[in-house]
């Protein structure tokens, strides 16, 4: 799935200077990247396929498989997109705007996978994985406004202040992944945002704030900034890559461990089945388990007594399982609040699109303004509004 994104991110920005240019742009790129789109799908298509159509058992989350069914349901109108583009019956706006709600859906697959992951490390590195896609996302919104107003010439306060609420929008999201990734990936992270082309980007967002306002086209400048945009959004893509085979190898590490523990522990079942039921500790007389406020340890030596049993008890094992679920549940928490707290933005955008009649843009640029007004996180203002807009059920 962040394959395909990362296609559909580049095949938005290509679609979008060639309707601008009135198709004397990009047309042999964007050929060839229509190419590169389609092998993507296709490669996801035979995962899905394999995963959920020819699985031996079928999946239990009714939420993953709509948001799948919904991302396909758009993929299938891929086709029809592009035709339009090539015979530029659609404006830049609204091509960008449908490969936007396209990526979207397919962000929100990924979203989703992540709450489902009971595997603490697995759980986290979905977080991250998500949060640096959602930061490339809101880069690719960034190149594809500039470049508009660049190449037009209307670089109105509007857009400056758009250009302006992605940038917060990527250096929210930015701040979540480095929360969950590693040291490794911080590290790439923050030499990617040291690159010559993230400084000349940079400038280059000073300037547009600067020129906010005026009308004069400024072509050349258009350029450099999807060229320096570009090289920010294929930096982050090759930090994605590698994420991604970390995530992998971490995945099957960890099911060649749980496989190896499953027959540790049937190795053991088959051991205890030959001692008495009595054999070990149990649960009534066990010094490490809460029990009495106040009360004393148990004795030495009848604690020693249990202990020192000849052989580890069935008790002994089902303890060790519930310390490392406990464990388990305890790290999920950590990676499951950054979850949680981006589908209350989600729901917060969704609400207040509903009730004031505002753009998914608006939405955002309102629970943003709130937060800063407020001296708190954009999350707890997202809470604020589902709390009001939601009704009590009684």
């Amino acid at each position: 799935m962040s394959e395909l994104v990362h296609q559909l991110q580049r095949e938005r920005g290509i679609s979008n200077i060639f309707l601008a240019s009135g198709c004397e742009l990009f047309a042999k790129q964007r050929q060839q990247q229509l190419l590169q789109s389609t092998k993507a799908e296709q490669q996801l298509r035979t995962q899905l396929t394999q995963q959920y159509l020819q699985a031996a058992e079928p999946c239990n989350s009714s939420r993953l498989l709509s948001g799948v069914c919904l991302a396909l349901q758009g993929m299938d109108h891929l086709a029809e997109l592009r035709e339009q583009v090539g015979k530029q019956k659609l404006t830049p706006l609204q091509s960008t705007e449908a490969y936007s709600r396209l990526i979207a859906a397919w962000l929100a697959v990924v979203l989703e996978s992540a709450d489902l992951a009971c595997d603490a490390a697995i759980t986290r590195f979905l977080v991250a994985l998500f949060n640096l896609l959602q930061t490339k996302e809101y880069a690719g919104q960034e190149r594809a406004w500039g470049a508009m107003g660049l190449a037009s010439g209307q670089l109105t306060t509007e857009l400056a202040e758009r250009l302006l609420l992605l940038q917060q929008a990527q250096q929210h999201s930015a701040a979540v992944f480095l929360e969950f990734a590693t040291v490794g990936q911080q590290q790439e992270w923050h030499l990617q945002e040291q690159a010559s082309a993230t400084k000349q980007l940079q400038q280059l967002r000073t300037m547009i704030q600067q020129l906010s306002g005026t009308e004069a086209p400024v072509p050349a400048l258009s350029d450099l900034w999807y060229q320096f945009a570009t090289e920010r959004i294929d930096a982050m893509h090759l930090l994605q890559a590698g994420l991604t085979t970390e995530l992998q190898q971490l995945t099957s590490s960890t099911v060649e461990a749980a496989l190896q523990q499953l027959q540790q522990h049937q190795n053991q079942l088959t051991e205890l089945t030959e001692l008495p039921a009595s054999a070990g500790l149990t649960l009534l007389v066990d010094p490490s388990m809460p029990g009495l406020y106040g009360a004393s340890a148990l004795p030495g030596s009848f604690a020693e007594q249990n202990v020192q049993a000849p052989s580890r008890s069935f008790y002994q094992l089902l303890s060790e399982q519930a310390q490392h679920i406990r464990q388990m549940q305890t790290e999920l928490t950590d990676a499951r609040r950054a979850i949680t707290e981006q589908k209350l933005i989600d729901r917060a955008k969704l609400l207040l699109m509903q009730y004031k009649k505002l753009t998914e843009e608006q939405a955002y640029r309102q629970l943003q303004q709130s937060a800063m007004k407020q001296q708190c996180r954009i999350a707890d203002v997202a809470g604020a509004v589902v709390k009001a807009l939601v009704p009590v059920k009684t």
